[in-house]
């Protein structure tokens, strides 16, 4: 019995210390699939849960761009910038967790999410939804912010449609500069063919592209 005793007080120590390291270990590996600014997925973590959502049935890429951002950056500073795409990531975070949805920030202004739709006026719908949902007015540092977003889509089936999500993410982004350059809030398609040139898997004219002849995204 002594024995045993001696065992346990030697082993609960242990164990106790290999779950905090594991915990410490699990937080540390989450943190850096998560945008340090915004908390939301990094690219890659993104890919993996887009790929699994858009598997289990019928579902739409989106693709935002923040309108108005450079003014604020430019007159109130990068702080004001921050303090908005910190809100952005806010209210995208909790529209993905009652969408059964999963969002990522994909650089500067822009991000993306997936999330499952079940027709045509439901995506419409849903793009409605997030157009008021960025509208609304960001207050931060005494200042009151209305960006606004222009926003792509393109919806997706895995029973017809063959596409990864790096290539829906090309044909969102696609509408979403059609939008941005007509002044529409949003726009959708439902063809997986891309409308415009591409270039290194990313539409032409788009930054970091080779080939800036067809334009410049805002």
């Amino acid at each position: 019995m002594s024995q045993t005793l001696t065992a346990l007080s030697v082993a609960l120590p242990l164990a106790a210390g290999w779950s905090l390291h594991s915990l410490r270990l699990r937080r540390r590996i989450e943190a850096a699939r998560r945008d340090p600014l915004t908390g939301l997925l990094t690219r890659d973590a993104f890919a993996e849960r887009a790929a699994r959502l858009l598997a289990r049935g019928p579902g739409a890429v989106y693709v935002i761009d923040l309108d108005r951002f450079k003014e604020i950056n430019d007159n109130h500073g990068h702080a004001a910038g921050d303090a908005v795409l910190r809100a952005t990531g806010r209210r995208l975070a909790c529209w993905g967790e009652e969408n059964a949805g999963t969002v990522v920030r994909l650089g500067g202004d822009e991000f993306a999410a997936v999330a499952p739709i079940f027709s045509r006026d439901d995506l419409a719908w849903t793009l409605s939804e997030l157009t008021c949902l960025l509208e609304e007015p960001v207050h931060a540092d005494r200042h009151t912010f209305t960006v606004g977003a222009s926003i792509g889509a393109v919806a997706y089936d895995p029973a017809t449609d063959t596409a990864d999500v790096s290539a829906l993410l090309r044909l969102a982004d696609e509408q979403m500069y059609r939008a941005k350059r007509g002044g529409a809030p949003w726009l959708f398609s439902l063809n997986l063919t891309p409308e415009g040139a591409t270039v290194n898997g990313r539409r032409a004219g788009r930054r970091g592209t080779a080939d800036s002849g067809t334009g410049t995204a805002a």
